[in-house]
């Protein structure tokens, strides 16, 4: 589970990746179209689904000739999971110092 988080960080560190991977929220794309929105080779975007992929993020489809990448959101699940413990962390100092300011007024 570690090295899966690890990984989803990774691949969400860099911006077109983080870019890739909004447009792949809205479709599924190939190779050839990522490329057309960015101004980069076809290796380099490629290099970013590797990441994007081993981090769980993607998956890629072969249709013939083709392949098609999709954005796996189950892959998210492990920076959801990490990002939830601070989220409680402060819900719970709010909490708390809410509380506690209640407390001051009253007395």
């Amino acid at each position: 589970m570690e090295n899966q988080t690890q990984n989803a960080f990774r691949a969400l560190a860099d911006p077109t990746r983080r870019s890739i991977v909004r447009l792949l929220s809205s479709q599924d794309m190939t190779i050839g179209q990522l490329t057309d929105r960015f101004d980069m080779t076809r290796a380099a975007v490629k290099k970013h689904l590797t990441i994007l992929s081993d981090g769980g993020l993607i998956t890629v489809e072969a249709r013939g000739r083709e392949r098609i990448n999709r954005l796996e959101p189950q892959g998210m699940a492990p920076v959801l999971d990490w990002l939830s413990y601070f989220d409680q962390f402060w819900d719970d100092r709010l909490n708390s110092l809410k509380e506690a300011i209640e407390r001051k007024e009253n007395d």
